[in-house]
């Protein structure tokens, strides 16, 4: 079968690999869609420190049980989407029910092989089954959303709520999504990238080009005066650390979504005057990831807005050096 395979840095290949076979609680899954996420892009310019070549990449993916060894709860031609996560189940964020933090936690697509490729076998209780009438390619999308889902969810964000996102990836525009669903009476989302931000715009969110004008300026002068109740940093930079703490209100939270490369510098005097909450987020519960399919099945979130472009696996190294672009691309998904 083809794969995509990471073999050093901006090395990626089209090979022919052996089909894998299911083995006991596995299911052999088609693979129909399968989105380019932030951390393959890690991976793909080598500074992930656990993915090891060859890897056939892809931990955001949707399809089709092709064969399944365990038929307790999927049948062959299911229509699924992978909950990539595998967390341990012995050490005591897992013993305590929070598996998403578990301290050996491993994904399907970084530790192992995963869905860029025609064909990959899972373990089936990472599976979870969609409505046939939910399209795979807008399934794949179950992953991001996810993250989105927890973000909100960790926040303490209520209902006439405005909230400011510093960071329109696809993470940051589905959170800003996610906020509105859940009340937020303004969004404001800031990026360098016109592209990325019309796409925001698109999506009713308030945008802001921290490339022509001052990010916190511009937000207050729409609230006239008025600070942010949440802050959500997206974008992992010193700047947007520095925005964030400028832009919240006394007793107002700032919720950390980046991975940051390199440690930033944060004004602690300004936090600690002022009362401010800070909290941290990493992927997402099964019940986010559940809530995220949920969602997209009601269709109360237009999450297709986000993909930019879609490729034939053929064309994977096409679609890996245009997300190095934030002027041209978004979310691209690949479909072997």
């Amino acid at each position: 079968m083809k794969a995509g395979q990471y073999f050093s840095k901006e090395d990626v290949r089209i090979t022919q690999v052996e089909k894998p076979f299911p083995k006991k609680d596995e299911a052999l899954i088609k693979v129909s869609s399968a989105g380019i996420c932030g951390t393959d892009m890690m991976i793909y310019l080598g500074k992930h420190p656990r993915a090891e070549a060859p890897l056939t990449m892809g931990h955001e993916f949707s399809g089709v049980i092709e064969a399944i060894e365990d038929t307790s709860e999927f049948s062959v031609g299911d229509h699924v989407v992978v909950e990539p996560t595998i967390s341990c189940g012995k050490c005591p964020a897992c013993k305590a029910g929070q598996t998403h933090v578990c301290q050996n936690l491993k994904l399907i697509g970084i530790d192992m092989d995963g869905g860029f490729a025609e064909f990959v076998c899972v373990p089936t209780h990472r599976l979870r089954k969609i409505p046939k009438e939910l399209s795979l390619s807008t399934a794949s999308l179950a992953e991001p959303l996810a993250v989105a889902v927890h973000t909100v969810r960790r926040s303490s964000l209520k209902v006439g709520e405005n909230v400011a996102i510093l960071g329109a990836g696809p993470i940051g525009i589905l959170i800003g999504m996610v906020a509105k669903l859940n009340g937020a009476k303004n969004v404001f989302i800031s990026d360098i990238s016109p592209y990325r931000l019309e796409i925001a715009k698109q999506s009713g969110l308030h945008t802001i080009h921290a490339g022509n004008k001052d990010t916190v300026d511009e937000i207050l002068s729409y609230t006239e005066g008025e600070l942010i109740d949440v802050v959500f940093e997206v974008a992992g930079i010193q700047s947007t650390i520095d925005q964030m703490v400028k832009l919240i209100k006394t007793q107002g939270e700032i919720v950390v979504v980046s991975v940051f490369k390199s440690k930033p510098m944060i004004d602690l005097a300004s936090m600690h005057f002022n009362e401010i909450s800070l909290t941290t987020t990493r992927c997402y519960s099964n019940d986010d990831f559940i809530t995220a399919i949920d969602i997209m099945t009601e269709g109360k979130v237009d999450v297709t807005a986000v993909v930019s472009h879609q490729f034939p696996i053929e064309e994977i190294k096409k679609g890996f050096s245009l997300m190095k672009d934030s002027d041209q691309s978004l979310k691209i998904l690949i479909e072997p």
